[in-house]
């Protein structure tokens, strides 16, 4: 058998993969690695700024494709920049490969310079963290870290000590044998049958979809109508519930619609389906509860369940249906679909612009963006008032993409996000709503977008703010504190970098720039600057926030910042 250094061996295996670039930084720990990749036909480097951004964009690849997506990072910081990146990969369920380069085998454990653990350090963000301490292991360790990312949908680590990788083993052809195979979990049938009991029981019931219905939009629908149920849906359930579905009435949660929750909250059973929505406070707690997951251990951990259907949401919707009776009380779904027009129309109202303001509602932004944008573009939102104005203002069809720190939260994810969707559809429109603190946090990869001309479209919500913070600490009766942003004209910093740029603050301008944007063939950075004091109401607001909007207002006043205050109310109230 023919012997290959270690490098070989796992840039093959990961051509074997279908892997078509790896994100990352170079370094002398990765030279083995990145030497092999350069000579290879169908695999690429692609050079970030920071390795939080590789990870970042390898997690949009593996989220808009469903297949492995790779990023690597040299020993020490260069693993530690992947962190972050790293951990909302694997929240947010997608398989991508860390190579995680390590010292030399025999200093480890001396302190070294640049020395860290990685397979102690990414343990907690990944599913499988492995030290390929002798080159023997190579082939079985990567074969098993890329099945195991995508068995698992999460991360998978290799840790690779710079002097192993350039050292030779015996090489059989890699052998990933789950790579294009699929099992489908079906319950059993005696607790399909407990779950139907229960449903047919219950007059009044509402659906919870969560991103588990991704595959499951056809027997979704028939469920619903079955049911009489509306169907309010989480998140990162958006972009698969929402299209073409008579039965929607929005979101719930922090960043949803009153339709949404008072639909749970009238319910008397619940179907809960592929979701793992966080908000305890937002679920019927008092409601019968069916949930589906092909996760059992979520089951019954956000709500109390008393059946509990482990499978796939889609087969499960479908060995469910013949044993649903058809409700002929349509009433509840009624009611729930007038609630959701009113919220709609309400939501719409304030998505206006007013010719010769100096700055802009950020909903009037999203809603622009919605009506110029792509029937099949992919975007991305930074975590906070981005994720906000994405969810309330962006429709989804079944061609459009929706990708955020949905789960981890973290900020600075819009434009590495979308630098990894890009690269995946070249030739699909991708745009960034970022925020600017987001967009600042890593903003070197504006560099990258124009180093390696990707045709991303960075659009910065710019109220100079933390805005979600300030949100959070006005709701809790606090004056805002240390979120005050002192930012440059992003436009002009944009074009001395060699990029498009586009400042807008009239809201008379922003339909033609959008266009404008829209239309350019290479990268694009339009500042939007838009209302510091906008609000963002949840969807129910408890007396503890009202009593903190209060105390705000009252402390505002008297530390001589009413200013603030008399703002606050033109921007919301004065409309």
């Amino acid at each position: 058998m023919a012997k290959k250094t270690v490098s070989e061996i796992i840039v093959d295996t990961l051509i074997a993969a279908g892997v078509k670039r790896v994100y990352g930084v170079v370094g002398d720990s990765l030279n083995g690695i990145t030497d092999e990749i350069r000579a290879r036909e169908g695999i690429e480097w692609i050079h970030v700024r920071n390795e939080e951004a590789g990870a970042f964009a390898a997690g949009a690849e593996a989220h808009v494709t469903g297949t492995l997506a790779v990023c690597a990072g040299s020993c020490g910081p260069g693993n530690t920049h992947l962190l972050n990146g790293l951990y909302d990969c694997h929240r947010s369920r997608v398989p991508v490969l860390a190579i995680a380069a390590q010292i030399p085998s025999i200093e480890i454990g001396t302190q070294y310079f640049q020395e860290t653990h990685p397979e102690n350090t990414f343990k907690e963000c990944s599913a499988y963290c492995e030290l390929i301490g002798h080159p023997d292991q190579t082939v079985r360790t990567t074969e098993v870290a890329i099945q195991t990312a995508l068995t698992q949908r999460g991360v998978a680590v290799i840790v690779v000590p710079g002097d192993i990788s350039h050292q030779k083993t015996e090489a059989p052809e890699p052998r990933l044998p789950v790579l294009r195979s699929r099992a489908t979990l079906v319950p059993a049938i005696e607790d399909l049958r407990a779950a139907a009991d229960l449903l047919n029981t219950c007059d009044k019931v509402t659906i919870m979809a969560g991103a588990g219905c991704a595959d499951a939009h056809a027997d979704l629908l028939q469920v619903a109508e079955a049911l009489g149920a509306p169907v309010v849906h989480a998140l990162r359930g958006k972009e698969y519930v929402e299209a073409n579905n008579p039965y929607d009435v929005g979101l719930s949660g922090l960043l949803g619609f009153t339709s949404g929750y008072e639909a749970l909250m009238a319910a008397d059973a619940m179907l809960l389906l592929g979701t793992d929505f966080p908000y305890t406070q937002f679920l019927n707690q008092e409601a019968r509860n069916v949930q589906v997951d092909v996760r059992g251990e979520h089951i019954g951990r956000r709500a109390r369940v008393e059946v509990g259907l482990v499978g796939d949401v889609a087969a499960t919707l479908q060995a469910l249906l013949p044993l649903l009776n058809h409700k002929s009380d349509r009433r509840h779904l009624e009611k729930a679909l007038d609630n959701y027009r009113e919220a709609r129309q309400d939501l719409d109202e304030l998505a206006t612009g007013e010719p010769g303001d100096t700055s802009m509602h950020p909903q009037y932004v999203a809603r622009l963006l919605n009506e110029q944008a792509a029937e099949d573009a992919i975007f991305t939102c930074d975590v906070g008032t981005p994720t906000i104005w994405a969810a309330r203002y962006l429709r989804f069809n079944g061609q459009r993409r929706l990708i955020g720190s949905f789960n981890h939260g973290s900020m600075a994810n819009a434009m590495p996000q979308a630098l990894g969707a890009q690269l995946a559809y070249p030739n699909r429109q991708v745009i960034a709503l970022a925020g600017d603190g987001g967009f600042a946090m890593l903003m070197g990869e504006l560099l990258t977008l124009k180093q390696l001309k990707t045709p991303v479209k960075v659009v910065i919500f710019n109220n100079n703010s933390l805005g979600f913070v300030e949100l959070e600490m006005k709701a809790a009766g606090i004056l805002e504190y240390g979120t005050e942003l002192e930012n440059p004209n992003f436009a002009a910093l944009a074009e001395a970098a060699g990029v498009r740029g586009i400042r807008v603050t009239d809201p008379a301008d922003l339909p033609t720039a959008i266009t404008e944007m829209l239309a350019h063939p290479g990268p694009v950075i339009l500042d939007a600057v838009v209302k510091r004091t906008e609000l963002s109401m949840p969807p129910t607001i408890d007396a503890s926030q009202v009593k903190g909007f209060s105390l705000y207002t009252l402390k505002a006043i008297m530390n001589g910042r009413g200013d603030e205050v008399l703002e606050m109310a033109k921007t919301n109230l004065l409309r």
